[in-house]
């Protein structure tokens, strides 16, 4: 883009990406609350200001904004923890900062968390077949790191490890409704690395 233009918009003048995001964060919101097949289309658009039809322009249906949802935030964990891991050689340090990054994600979107449990199922075939392949590469990517920590670890272990890991880290849709972000935060923090640090009983 050449220095001076500004941005496509929507009308109104808010930009075209600012409003597909706002229409994933309002999705998200009301597909937790309400359930997927408990929101039209025409309640989508009345909570981000935008008539039903309107939400046409920006996604073709119902069911691509569920994908571009549940995909989109799959994605983004998994190439995160990649990075994570690769940014930090020691598998503690990994560890840490795989932790780090998951407890942000929890806190920030509670809602996902609540869709993507309930309504992964809704998803097109194909789309629901690439979350579960980005989902169980996330899962190894934390299972490498505790076979690294725990060298007696096998890789069945290692990955009912990671699922538990996420089952706590994964509560802040009923769990982060009393404290205040931050320490809550820690809370999660020093619970998930408490877990994951425990040595093998066998």
């Amino acid at each position: 883009m050449g220095a001076g233009r500004r941005p496509a918009t929507a009308r109104g003048g808010v930009p075209r990406s600012s409003r597909r995001d706002d229409v994933l964060r309002e999705a998200a919101r009301l597909f937790a609350t309400h359930g997927f097949h408990g929101v039209s289309i025409e309640q989508l658009g009345a909570a981000i200001g935008i008539s039903g039809p309107g939400i046409y322009r920006h996604f073709p249906s119902k069911n691509a904004i569920l994908a571009a949802m549940l995909v989109g935030v799959s994605e983004k964990l998994r190439a995160d923890g990649d990075a994570a891991v690769r940014a930090h050689p020691a598998a503690r340090d990994a560890l840490d900062r795989l932790v780090t990054l998951h407890v942000a994600f929890a806190l920030d979107e509670p809602y996902l968390i609540t869709v993507q449990d309930r309504d992964l199922a809704n998803l097109p075939r194909a789309d629901e077949h690439r979350v579960r392949r980005l989902q169980r590469a996330y899962v190894e990517t934390w299972a490498g790191v505790l076979r690294r920590i725990h060298g007696s670890l096998g890789v069945t272990e290692s990955r009912a490890r990671a699922h538990a890991l996420f089952g706590l880290l994964n509560s802040t849709p009923h769990s982060a409704t009393e404290l205040d972000r931050t320490t809550m935060a820690a809370v999660l923090r020093d619970l998930a690395l408490s877990a994951a640090l425990v040595e093998p009983t066998r």
